[in-house]
Formats: C-alpha cells, structure tokens, sequence
C-alpha cells in the first residue's frame, strides 16, 4: 500500500532533510509540503493524506493547533518532529504515532514507519470490516445479527494497547507490550517489568487491565499481571497454590483464586 505524506515544516533545511530520508522508503509518497500550520491545514484537507509528519514549533501556528483545526474531518496519522523534547508528553496524549527528534534518526525513523504501516492496516481492516457490516445489514441482516453477536463474543485485538507510554524520572519511554513480562501493583503506582528494565506508571490495575488483551495478560494475584506469552514453566506449589517461571527466570506466585489461569497451560 502507498502511504500519502504530507511534511509540514517551517524551516526548509528539516523538509529537504526529512524528504531525502523518506526516498529509503519505496511505499512512502509525499503529496504535499508545508511551511506552516495554517498552510498545513489546507493541505491536508485538500489531499487526505495517510500521514503527516508535523513540525510543533512553528510560527504563529503550532503543530498541536493544526490538530485542532481538522477536528471537522478524519485525521491522518501524525508524527511529530521537534528540536525540543519537553513537548513528548503532549504529543502522545494528541495521539501521535510517534515522536522523532531532529535531526532524525535513520534507525529510529524506519521504527516509525514500521507502527505508522501497522496502525494503516489495523485502520484499513477496521474500514473493510464496517463496510462488510453495512452490505450484510442491507441483504443478509440475519447474517449481520450473527456478526455482531460474534463480534460482542470475542474482543478485537486492536481495542488493546500495543504500545504504553510511560514518564518516568522525566521521560517519555515507550513500551511494546509484548516485552512486558508483569505487572506488579504498588499503591496506584504500576511496576512494569520488561525482563531487563522496570518503569513506574502512575495507573491503578483495574484500569491497566482494561489497556490489555485478557486473552496474553492475566492477572494471576491480586497484584499481578502476567504476560502468559512468556510463561516458560508451571510448578505446583502446596495448598494449590503454583509458580510460574517466566523467560527472565524470575518466578510468580499464582493464588488459589486465580488458579483457573494455569489451567490453560494443561493440555
């Protein structure tokens, strides 16, 4: 799939650069340059691109203000890209895919495509779905009632979180969940433990569990989270009580009232 660009810059040193770096791209097409927000604005509305990569400091026209001159039409995929890193927070809580600094990065740019593709086709796939649905509703709506019910039945992958953002000790990290080996509760603080790394996130775990697929992450005590994935090993402990030795080789406990997780490791 062709992914439709649009660089909004107003420096023209950055565009040129951020152009000559995205030629490693085959798929990627740029549409359409902007030196500033209001230009930007237009632009985009005129070009419906996929993706745009948004300068924040501009005059008179930030980047976070063209977000919310389009709230009027559908919103492509942003990537911020900004001299100055104390603006990272709020770029995620604008939804941005990700946040690059300049001078960007090869490696980390070819990161970045890689979740600008991934979040096209979960969007594109979600599209197909709808209108599968609505063709079903207007010839088939037996057909369509099944579908929705199946739908309620069996939650879709992309409700959850594929990436968390977490700030800690004054930084942005970005986490892939499938390197989240647990979880374990501290108060309304969250210990997110990658097998080599642990990061504080300030969220109580009823409201973690709801960013999560149930079906890879199971809270195995009453406070802790296992990603099931990289279980490695179960053993039996008394009064029904197990371990479960993970890839890092550390071990958890699971409490008799979550023992019904384990069972689906016993085939």
């Amino acid at each position: 799939m062709t992914i439709r660009t649009i660089l909004v810059d107003d420096e023209p040193l950055a565009t040129q650069g951020l152009q000559l770096r995205l030629q490693a791209f085959d798929d990627v097409e740029i549409v359409a340059t902007a030196a500033n927000g209001r230009e930007a604005i237009r632009q985009i509305k005129t070009h419906k691109p996929d993706l745009v990569f948004l300068d924040i400091q501009m005059p008179g026209f930030d980047g976070f203000s063209v977000i919310q001159g389009l709230m009027d039409v559908e919103l492509p995929l942003f990537v911020f890209v900004t001299a100055y890193g104390d603006h990272a927070l709020r770029a995620f809580d604008a939804q941005a895919v990700d946040y690059l600094m300049k001078p960007v990065d090869e490696d980390r740019l070819a990161a970045t495509m890689d979740r600008v593709r991934q979040r096209l086709q979960e969007k594109r796939s979600a599209e197909e779905a709808g209108r599968l649905k609505e063709a079903l509703a207007e010839h088939a709506p037996e057909a369509a009632e099944e579908l929705a019910e199946s739908a309620n039945d069996t939650p879709a992958s992309n409700r959850y979180e594929k990436m968390i953002n977490i700030k800690d000790q004054g930084q942005i990290f970005r986490v892939d969940v499938d390197t989240i080996e647990r979880i374990d509760a501290a108060g309304d603080y969250m210990c997110i433990q990658t097998g080599d790394n642990t990061l504080i996130l300030r969220e109580t775990m009823k409201d973690l569990e709801k960013r999560l697929d149930p079906r890879r992450f199971q809270r195995v005590h009453r406070s802790t989270i296992v990603n099931l994935d990289l279980v490695r090993q179960v053993k039996p402990h008394t009064n029904g009580e197990c371990f479960l030795v993970l890839g890092s080789g550390a071990q958890v406990k699971v409490s008799r009232s979550y023992r019904d997780v384990v069972a689906r490791f016993v085939h």
